[in-house]
């Protein structure tokens, strides 16, 4: 196994550790908040515990994403099958949008039903929800930026809206205990508002992944990176074109590099090579390169013409 197909498994099971404790600790929390939501009287835990339960279904399929992408290349995908890791990535964006419709529409119904107060207990369940969705999103999230997984972050960012819309309900239960008659629906609102916030989030979370599988530049860091690399070789007198696009947990960079035009094939082979194997070895995670060579005196002409 090549040095970069074992870091890329490496970080690709790194995700999925903290994935599958994800998966682990929403199914629990959906099971306590919909049980307490319901025998407690409030909406408000109920669509918490919805939120918690697609959190189980969307990481998931972040599991089964980062378990595709680091499959080795074949005949039919030269490049590998990383697309599946920001594939899920924009499936679990989208299920928090449907979530957070469910939610919302849910919410509307509940304000204009008249019920009873939520349960005092249930204020306890969402506290030890909040501690334990924003230690987890924490968690998840440095994982995500240290195997540099937009799949995991998304996934991170779950356990961040399941957080806030938990804290929504805790603000909303207590308006409704302490405002008494007349204000029992506050949690509902409190739902409501949690739901745009999910809203907003999932399109923040779409965006990064909806880019990388449509082949997006990188960020410029790891352009200039690569830049800087190719220019400290002997015989490199310039680059022309230089494309970078991110394939799962690895980047594949296309390479036009300039050379003395008086140079003969094999040395200008060489020189390409040497581009080749400066970049691999200075900039992490960069999987491959291709380099093509451009005599200095062409350049200059078509330049010109």
């Amino acid at each position: 196994m090549s040095k970069s197909l074992s870091t890329t498994r490496k970080r690709a099971e790194q995700g999925m550790r903290s994935t599958a404790l994800g998966i682990g600790i929403n199914a629990l929390l959906a099971v306590i908040k919909v049980t307490a939501g319901f025998f407690g009287n409030s909406y408000a835990l109920i669509a918490d515990g919805i939120e918690s339960a697609s959190d189980v279904l969307s990481s998931m399929v972040v599991f089964a994403g980062l378990k595709i992408a680091i499959k080795p290349r074949d005949e039919n995908h030269p490049y590998g099958h990383g697309k599946a890791e920001p594939l899920a990535a924009v499936l679990v964006s989208m299920a928090l949008f449907g979530a957070a419709i469910i939610i919302a529409v849910q919410s509307a119904k509940e304000i204009i039903t008249p019920h009873h107060a939520p349960a005092p207990y249930t204020l306890i369940v969402l506290l030890v929800v909040v501690v334990t969705k924003e230690l987890l999103y924490r968690y998840v999230f440095s994982v995500g930026e240290e195997v540099k997984s937009t799949a995991v972050k998304t996934d991170a960012w779950h356990h961040r809206s399941d957080a806030i819309t938990s804290m929504a309900a805790f603000l909303g239960i207590v308006i409704a205990l302490i405002g008494g008659e007349g204000w029992e629906e506050a949690d509902d609102w409190a739902a409501l508002f949690a739901s745009a916030i999910i809203i907003y989030n999932a399109y923040q979370l779409f965006k990064p992944a909806i880019n990388e599988v449509m082949d997006a530049a990188p960020p410029i860091y790891l352009l200039q990176d690569v830049k800087n690399a190719a220019l400290g070789v002997d015989g490199v007198l310039g680059l022309d074109k230089c494309f970078i696009r991110k394939m799962g947990f690895d980047h594949y960079v296309d390479l036009h590099v300039i050379v003395s035009g008086d140079l003969t094939v094999r040395k200008s082979h060489n020189i390409g090579h040497k581009v080749k194997n400066m970049i691999l070895q200075s900039v992490p995670g960069i999987t491959d390169v291709l380099v093509h060579i451009e005599p200095e005196e062409e350049l200059e002409k078509g330049k010109k013409l």
